[in-house]
């Protein structure tokens, strides 16, 4: 016997196909809203990770610039305190200056030589006098210029003095200057040694 199917399977086939089509639609847009779902919650989450990595970085920030701010309130001290260390040095290397430098004057001063004023200004001192003749103060330049603490003498001026008429001797006023040689540590530290030799 042979069975003949009068149904109509073309239509069934169409509607299974378009069946299991929106099915797959359906599928498809569920396996989106998941994928999508997922996607968001990561960047969320990677967001977070980066704002809590944020903050992070701005509360060391924070830390590091107070540290900065410490660093050169240090540094300004330490300045401070090396300028002033620098300052007692000085004073501990020049406060012998004046004993050598009148040492130094008492002992190279000729006879008919009489110093009237000595003056320091830094370095340089100005020496201020009256000889009984121009041949003693050359004798006082040329003994100053052997002298261990003092460089460089350069008469200034000289003059013949006023006339006393109560004494008959010609007298000159002069002035030289001086330099003051440097000491050295040494020197500074125990106000004995010789002053540094210039070059």
């Amino acid at each position: 016997m042979i069975l003949i199917n009068l149904l109509p399977h073309r239509e069934e086939k169409r509607k299974r196909r378009k069946a299991a089509f929106f099915v797959g639609l359906g599928m498809s847009f569920a396996v989106g809203v998941l994928i999508a779902g997922f996607i968001y919650l990561l960047l969320q989450q990677l967001t977070a990770a980066q704002a809590e990595r944020n903050d992070y970085l701005k509360a060391e920030i924070t830390k590091l610039d107070a540290q900065i701010k410490d660093i050169a309130t240090l540094r300004a001290e330490i300045d401070a305190l090396r300028a002033r260390q620098r300052a007692v040095e000085n004073l501990q290397s020049d406060r012998n200056t004046p004993v050598h430098l009148l040492n130094e004057l008492t002992k190279f001063t000729p006879e008919g030589v009489y110093l009237a004023g000595v003056k320091q200004s830094g370095k340089s001192v100005m020496i201020t006098g009256v000889a009984a003749s121009n041949e003693r103060v050359s004798e006082l330049l040329r003994n100053l210029s052997r002298a261990e603490w003092i460089e460089v003498p350069d008469l200034v001026e000289i003059k013949a003095a006023a006339v006393n008429p109560r004494d008959p001797r010609r007298l000159f006023d002069f002035a030289l200057r001086v330099g003051i040689k440097s000491p050295t540590p040494e020197a500074g530290a125990d106000g004995a040694s010789a002053p540094a030799k210039k070059s």
